[in-house]
């Protein structure tokens, strides 16, 4: 026994030092009945793990059947994907939890999920590598000197730990109780076509230039887009935030005016919700610089049209992602949900989502699943020694290449604001549908 991994373990039927008389394995009711035991070793549950189905919601950037089909290979256990916007990801989420068992969002739309007590805290002592995990995650620290130490907005670390396995407050010190753990993050900024805008692209300023006219799209989910705002407004001198991650009425106010007045001159040609609307915008040359993400980018370079994700001089705004667990899950289910957040750290799928453009939570796991060529490309900024692709096989660089931005310390290192949920949230929706409604 002492020389089965534990995941061998699990999907062999044992419960590792488990007594359950009854277990309620899943949201789905299936109950297991553990056979006649003397007390001197593991329960044998007769529901298998191959029976298990963990449904999943969480947004299009993570719900991809290449991943679901790989864990459900390494793992022995079956999954249910389910692709949402990041308002509707959240809404379920509070308000539906008989509906998910695992929740795929972002660390900054936790002050809004968590509080519904919808999630269970994370047990860290069961995540067997939760200590390599990068630092700004759990401490809140990168390098000495790196803006990310100090950054604005609803950094991970702010709402990593809860204060203790029942509580729905986030603890400011490290705890054993984690939210989510996290598996993909990056550094967001604006993306460009270089045959389209003439040159470089060097400041989220440039988003208002008038040169643009007609020719520049925003994302249209409040949290964020109003941040990439607030990051144009600050670049252009127009206006000057205490903390962009949480602005108070007058400042939603005046950035607001701002927006309106950009969209009443033409500035806007679109406001999208996902990066399928932003791959299209770019892609067909209706927008030529606009807010994007890392996939839109490489979706459109796969195309074979140039594009490029701006290393602006005013930094990056950052986000996080990870996967929590239901309130409602137990026993072997509860069991191959630990499963899954290990497996997710491993790195096959920071490798798989890394030629994408995306970090993984720990980058060393997700080396091991690239080439050495690709990692030096993605991870350290050096120039592609082989022609670069993507997950799905399409050529998005040619060797010699360099990442937008650099290596990996060059780029989150340089992150001077978080995604966030801010404390006049309601205020900020009905302001920003007010500019949109426009």
């Amino acid at each position: 026994m002492t020389n089965i991994s534990r995941r061998k373990l699990i999907q062999t039927g044992l419960a590792a030092g488990a007594f359950l008389a009854t277990t309620n394995c899943s949201a789905n009711n299936q109950t297991s009945t553990p056979t006649a035991s003397t007390g001197t070793g593991p329960t044998i549950i007769t529901n298998k793990i191959k029976d298990v189905t963990l449904r999943f919601i969480g947004t299009g950037v993570a719900q991809i059947n290449e991943i679901k089909e790989q864990a459900e290979k390494d793992l022995g256990f079956k999954l249910q994907l389910r692709a949402l916007s990041t308002e509707e990801n959240n809404q379920i989420a509070i308000t539906q939890p008989g509906q998910y068992d695992m929740f795929d969002g972002e660390y900054f739309s936790l002050p809004l999920v968590v509080p519904s007590g919808n999630l269970q805290a994370i047990d860290v002592k069961r995540i067997k590598e939760f200590g390599k995990i990068v630092p700004f995650f759990t401490t809140g620290k990168f390098y000495e000197g790196a803006p990310v130490n100090t950054s604005q907005g609803t950094s991970p670390s702010k709402v990593m730990y809860l204060k203790d396995k029942d509580s729905k407050e986030f603890s400011a010190t490290p705890t054993d109780w984690a939210t989510l753990i996290p598996f993909q993050y990056n550094a967001d900024t604006l993306g460009y076509r270089p045959d389209l805008t003439g040159g470089k692209i060097q400041s989220w300023a440039e988003l208002f230039d008038p040169k643009f006219k007609g020719k520049t799209a925003l994302l249209d989910i409040p949290s964020i887009g109003i941040m990439d705002a607030a990051m144009v407004l600050e670049a252009s001198g127009m206006m000057k935030f205490g903390d962009k991650g949480n602005m108070t009425k007058e400042e939603l106010d005046k950035v607001i005016e701002m927006l309106i007045q950009k969209k009443k001159e033409g500035q806007f040609r679109a406001f999208w919700k996902s990066f399928d609307e932003s791959v299209n915008l770019m892609s067909s040359g209706e927008v030529v610089l606009q807010s994007m993400w890392s996939p839109a980018v490489t979706a459109v370079k796969a195309k074979g049209l140039k594009c490029v994700y701006g290393p602006l001089k005013e930094g990056y705004r950052g986000w996080g992602g990870g996967v929590g667990i239901s309130k409602n899950l137990s026993g072997i289910n509860l069991d191959a949900a630990y499963e899954y957040l290990n497996w997710l750290l491993d790195g096959w799928v920071g490798g798989f989502l890394g030629r994408q453009g995306y970090y993984s939570a720990i980058p060393d796991n997700a080396k091991k699943f690239m080439k050495p060529e690709e990692a030096d490309f993605w991870y350290e900024g050096k120039p592609a020694a082989i022609d670069i692709i993507d997950p799905f096989g399409k050529k998005i660089e040619s060797k010699g290449a360099v990442r937008d931005g650099g290596s990996f310390k060059e780029r989150l290192g340089n992150v001077v604001c978080w995604n966030s949920v801010m404390k006049e949230q309601t205020y900020l929706i009905q302001k920003w549908n007010e500019f949109i409604a426009a």
